[in-house]
């Protein structure tokens, strides 16, 4: 069932990434220069940081949201500035999709790609601190999403 859960939240993820480049345009706001400049470094950006975050976990990598068993907690590269990057990054990228599709529905996908990655990072963090004994650690110093942001609580 856990394996079933984690397919849905990829599969969610893919869709509403999807509906973001493939939604219709609005008129919220200008689509002028300036808007379609910063659209593009927040996707270049988001890209970037997401292929960084892949290249980096190694053979920690999975699609899955459940982490490879055995797999080394990766601490260094870009995970030494965030724990999710690769989240990050799909969240960046989402957002110059948003600000270029200039509608609703472009800003309503975009919170549900939030949301549905920021769930999912909870639950795979649950699953790393059983797994990984220093994670709690890692967690406490790295932010999650931001740096500095949604570090871990040191238990007493």
């Amino acid at each position: 069932m856990k394996h079933v859960f984690a397919f849905g939240l990829v599969s969610a993820q893919f869709v509403l990434l999807a509906a973001l480049a493939l939604l219709p345009h609005g008129a919220l706001w200008p689509v002028n220069p300036g808007v379609l400049v910063a659209a593009i470094v927040l996707c270049v950006g988001g890209v970037s940081l997401a292929v960084l975050g892949v290249v980096g976990l190694g053979p920690a990598l999975t699609a899955s949201p459940i982490p490879r068993e055995h797999a080394p907690l990766v601490t260094t590269g870009v995970y030494g500035l965030v724990r999710s990057p690769i989240y990050t990054g799909l969240m960046t990228g989402g957002l110059g999709l948003a600000l270029f599709g200039a509608s609703a529905w472009h800003l309503a996908t975009w919170l549900a790609l939030v949301l549905l990655l920021a769930g999912k990072a909870r639950w795979e963090e649950r699953m790393l601190l059983a797994e990984h004994p220093d994670y709690a650690g890692y967690g406490a110093r790295v932010g999650r999403f931001l740096p500095g942001v949604g570090r871990l609580r040191r238990s007493a």
